[in-house]
Order: structure tokens, then sequence, then C-alpha cells
């Protein structure tokens, strides 16, 4: 099972690949929405922004969201570090359930692009 600081690192290292993003991925990468991403199998939530191409954590807290964020995501510690590692393919974790990704469909055509 995935550590708090690996699911944080993997969030870390998926800012840094939407920073260095060029065409189509930049572009949507570039919205100005609140984000929260709860990893289910450890109860915690990391909240913060996806702005300037990059996603900043300003919070971790226990328990699922505390206000509903723009872009909600929800998955195991291990699905999330998986992801990001390219060792899971989002369509198909998505398709069986194992990745819950909530937003506006406006955004959802937008994130479409980076998933």
């Amino acid at each position: 099972m995935a550590t708090i600081e690996e699911c944080r690192a993997a969030l870390d290292k998926l800012s840094d690949s939407l920073r260095g993003a060029e065409g189509d991925v930049r572009a949507a990468a570039a919205m100005d929405r609140s984000v929260s991403c709860h990893v289910t199998d450890l109860d915690v939530t990391f909240a913060g922004r996806l702005v300037g191409g990059r996603i900043e954590v300003h919070d971790t807290f226990p328990g699922p969201p505390r206000e509903r964020a723009q872009i909600r995501l929800a998955m195991t510690g291990d699905d999330l570090v998986a992801l990001v590692d390219g060792g899971l393919h989002f369509a198909r974790a998505w398709g069986a359930g194992r990745v819950r990704l909530e937003a506006g469909l406006r955004d959802l055509f937008r994130l479409r692009r980076l998933l």
C-alpha cells in the first residue's frame, strides 16, 4: 500500500509533467480550477488548485474532501502512483471503477486531453 508521502510525490510528479507539457496537453492543463484527490485506502484528501499548468496542493487532511472541488478524483494510493508512473492506463482504470473523476462537462472535455 502506498504511503501518504508516496502519494504526495506522485502528485508532485504529475504536476511537473503537466508543467512541461506542450500543445493540446499544455492548453488543457492551463485551466484554473480547484482540485481534490481522495486517496481512499488511506482515507486522506489532497486539496488545492490546478493553475498555470501546475497542481498546487494547499492542504492534506484526513477523510473525504471537506469542500466540493471543481475537479474531484478518488482512487487508492497504489492506483495513483501507478497512474503517474505509467503502469496504469487512466481510461481502463476509470472504466473498471478503480478511479473516480467528477467535474463539469466542459472541464471533462478539456481533461480528456490530459488523461
